[in-house]
């Protein structure tokens, strides 16, 4: 006996794993992640600028 689906409408109840993820909180959690890693770069980053790279390459 054949199985034909084709008939059932595209329901996400259909599915177990079915979810929806917000698009603003999304976009909210994205800028936050991408604000919170700027700011943890800014100090290794200022204090690499300051560094001398002839002398950082020669250093073990």
């Amino acid at each position: 006996m054949r199985h034909n689906h084709d008939d059932r409408p595209d329901d996400p109840g259909d599915s177990a794993f079915a979810f929806a993820i917000p698009p603003v909180q999304l976009g909210v959690v994205a800028l936050v992640g991408l604000a919170a890693g700027a700011l943890a770069g800014l100090s290794p980053a200022r204090r690499a600028a300051r560094l001398d790279v002839l002398r950082a390459v020669a250093t073990r």
